[in-house]
């Protein structure tokens, strides 16, 4: 009886481990930077960045196929370093940031790769557009962080949009269709409410 009431035991701490929650973190915005470039009638690459988004992400190390990100982006923060184009890019030609302020993604996937490769797939809405697109992701570092002695990873995030799929065909095929997008964070474990 004893031996049968152990291991029931052992089997509920078993299946409660494999159950585990996926763990929240937290982004470390000074150290992050979510970028874009595309090419310009073939002489040059131009860049941009947005700097204000919101990210909710959850880590399970053990099982990557729970794991989930959620993402808003500040459209209005578009920094192309050229004030005029930001102004164009703002406009109903492009973004349109009046009417849609907001992008976002939305995760529906996670598959790991490689050691420290994962695909992301989701939901990506510009505009009120919503296509699926799959993120490249690379994990950087997963550990314990050397100055804030916390649970830290970090990540390098590629993919490669249509512009045009998302309503914004000026220019194209001249100004490249295609736009690179890149994502690098430092994200830290977040601290657990009571």
């Amino acid at each position: 009886m004893i031996r049968l009431a152990t291991s029931a035991l052992a089997l509920s701490l078993l299946a409660g481990a494999a159950v585990a929650e996926p763990v929240a973190y937290d982004f470390d915005k000074s150290h992050a930077n979510l970028s874009f470039s595309y090419n310009h009638l073939g002489y040059s690459t131009t860049e941009g960045r947005f700097g204000e988004w919101e990210g909710t992400l959850l880590i399970d190390q053990d099982a990557p196929e729970n794991s989930s990100i959620e993402f808003v982006i500040d459209v209005n923060s578009l920094d192309t370093f050229w004030a005029d184009r930001d102004k164009h890019f703002l406009s109903a030609d492009f973004f349109d940031a009046e009417k849609f302020p907001q992008a976002s993604f939305k995760s529906t996937a996670v598959e790991k790769t490689g050691d420290n490769a994962l695909k992301v797939t989701g939901d990506l809405t510009i505009k009120d557009i919503t296509k699926p697109v799959t993120l490249d992701v690379v994990v950087a570092a997963i550990g314990e962080h050397p100055m804030a002695k916390k649970p830290a990873a970090g990540f390098a995030v590629t993919t490669t949009l249509k512009r045009s799929d998302f309503g914004m065909d000026m220019y194209v095929p001249y100004v490249s269709d295609e736009v690179q997008v890149t994502f690098h964070a430092e994200t830290i474990e977040a601290a657990v409410s009571n």
